[in-house]
């Protein structure tokens, strides 16, 4: 059976096929409008790879779902199955006092990044989009929570949208690579957020360790991971694709 994983951001769509329960290398496409426009190229892709079965996570929306859907059906293809977060799934234990509060973007990189680690280790998930979250898992599998703040590219729109004076000395300006201390206005903005979100990774690795020693993991995913890359410290590992991992261990395990 092939199945395709569909991961739905604000910003993107990413997705990837499982054929005889192996991950094929993800896709992405930027979202726009309704989503249509890429949605029908993800149902193109699906109808070359010979798929059966469409599990999906979003949280764009109820209109880019319904829109998800008409594309799909179009294309002569299954209907997608939208994935929510639960109570139990796959070992893991939401621990969120209303389940459904919880991401369920949030939830499926939890559970792929608890597997990821071996069913049995502490694990931290930060995954840095338009939002940038912090999940925890403990080793027994339960979800402890978590923390979000700004994406580094919200940081940016806030202040330039926010402050006057900032956004007329950044206007114009060229953005260079991040840099630890930058000598223009639109660098020094676009530095900062990065630095501000690795500090945080930073901290919260430091904190898991603190709790479950040394053998806890942090993985890092999101479409903004790949810019931290060289701030990030050392035993942090990028996983792009960790939410259609995590899909794809509750595809395994669903009954």
């Amino acid at each position: 059976m092939n199945q395709l994983l569909i991961d739905i951001g604000n910003t993107r769509v990413k997705w990837a096929v499982r054929r005889r329960r192996r991950l094929g290398r993800m896709q992405a496409l930027p979202l726009s409008g309704d989503g249509s426009s890429a949605f029908r190229q993800v149902a193109a892709a699906a109808v070359r790879a010979k798929v059966t079965d469409i599990l999906a996570v979003s949280v764009a929306g109820i209109a880019r779902e319904r829109s998800l859907r008409r594309c799909f059906k179009a294309a002569g293809l299954p209907v997608p199955q939208l994935t929510t977060s639960q109570a139990v799934a796959a070992g893991v234990r939401n621990g969120y006092r209303e389940i459904w509060k919880l991401g369920a973007d949030r939830w499926v990189a939890a559970v792929g990044a608890w597997h990821e680690a071996g069913r049995g280790c502490a694990v931290a998930v930060i995954d840095v989009g338009t939002a940038t979250t912090l999940d925890v898992v403990s080793p027994q599998g339960l979800h402890r929570g978590g923390l979000i703040i700004p994406g580094p590219a919200l940081m940016v729109d806030s202040l330039l949208s926010g402050t006057r004076g900032i956004a007329r000395r950044a206007a114009g300006g060229t953005v260079k690579r991040p840099q630890q201390l930058a000598r223009d206005t639109a660098t020094a903005i676009h530095s900062g957020a990065l630095q501000a979100t690795a500090a945080f990774i930073a901290q919260s690795a430091r904190q898991l360790r603190l709790e479950y020693g040394e053998s806890a993991q942090v993985y890092v995913t999101g479409g903004g991971s790949a810019a931290l890359r060289p701030l990030l410290p050392a035993g942090c590992q990028v996983i792009p694709d960790l939410v259609l991992r995590g899909l794809a261990v509750l595809a395994y395990e669903a009954p």
